[in-house]
């Protein structure tokens, strides 16, 4: 028997903690597992959990909320032997997405009971952890002005994105690449991707791979308005690449330095650093319950 600990968000959950309460119960093999659910009381409360978690020696922990929940459960199972789980409940999944792990609660638990596992990589800016994208410039403002806001799912992105785009006057960042390529440009926002998206299938990485040891650095200029539309289906169509105001390079690791501190989008979540980051790639640092039927590894 192995031990698995579901821990939920109740603020992605959105009342439906009883449903997860009992799509664990029935969907759950209870012939493999010793099953306990437990519930996020706070900010950073999952990391506090995990960590708890793996010292006593639980095989499977499963983040049931959004990408800033999967982000606090999986940084305490890097290099572990501990696997990571998700019930994809927030507004964007870009991981989720990215793995094919359906949104539906008792699907996501289905694949649970399958054991289907792969280790990925993951990356860090200044030592703190992201398992799918973080970035600078304007994500990075947007995921602040979402984490302060009332409305949630893809209306509130798409509202904050409509309010703050037309007055936002991109930075100017010097990247140093670790072949010692150096790029100075002035950019609409800056991703750096493990995997492919940034949630609500909206692909900034198109040729990103999450085993394959490298970030994709998306450079993205702030378009003419008249090329919005474009940009924008272009994410959609996971075709970013060809627009004319995106570059994309591979990396194991890069400096950043751009004109003021400010916050960083990890994983969603808007975290304040200084001017100077360093971004790497640890690869193969997390073991991951994956889609078998579904090859984007």
């Amino acid at each position: 028997m192995k031990n698995i600990l579901f821990i939920v968000n109740p603020n992605s959950a959105k009342g439906n903690e009883e449903r997860i309460s009992r799509a664990i119960e029935s969907r759950i093999d209870h012939n493999i597992f010793n099953v306990s659910v437990t519930y996020t009381q706070s900010a950073d409360h999952a990391i506090n959990l995990s960590k708890k978690a793996v010292a006593e020696g639980i095989d499977i922990i499963v983040a049931v909320g959004g990408d800033g929940t999967v982000n606090e459960v999986a940084s305490q199972l890097i290099k572990t032997s501990n696997t990571l789980g998700i019930v994809p409940l927030g507004s964007g999944n870009g991981l989720a997405r990215h793995l094919g792990i359906p949104r539906n609660i008792e699907k996501a638990i289905d694949l649970i009971n399958k054991q289907q596992t792969s280790t990925i990589d993951t990356g860090s800016v200044n030592g703190n952890i992201f398992v799918s994208i973080a970035g600078v410039g304007f994500d990075a403002l947007v995921a602040e002005r979402f984490a302060r806001g009332v409305r949630r799912g893809f209306l509130g992105y798409f509202q904050i994105i409509a309010n703050e785009y037309f007055n936002y006057k991109p930075q100017t960042y010097k990247l140093t690449f670790d072949n010692g390529k150096v790029i100075t440009e002035r950019a609409l926002f800056v991703a750096f991707a493990n995997s492919n998206q940034f949630g609500y299938n909206t692909t900034i990485a198109p040729n990103a791979k999450l085993r394959d040891g490298l970030l994709d650095v998306c450079i993205v200029k702030k378009p003419q308005i008249y090329r919005i539309p474009l940009i924008a289906s272009l994410l959609l169509l996971k075709r970013i690449d060809i627009s004319p105001s995106a570059t994309i390079l591979k990396t194991k690791s890069l400096s950043v330095v751009r004109d003021h501190k400010g916050v960083v989008n990890i994983d969603g979540e808007a975290i304040n650093f200084g001017k100077e980051l360093e971004i790497k790639i640890n690869p193969l640092s997390l073991k991951i319950i994956i889609n078998p039927y579904v090859s984007k590894v």
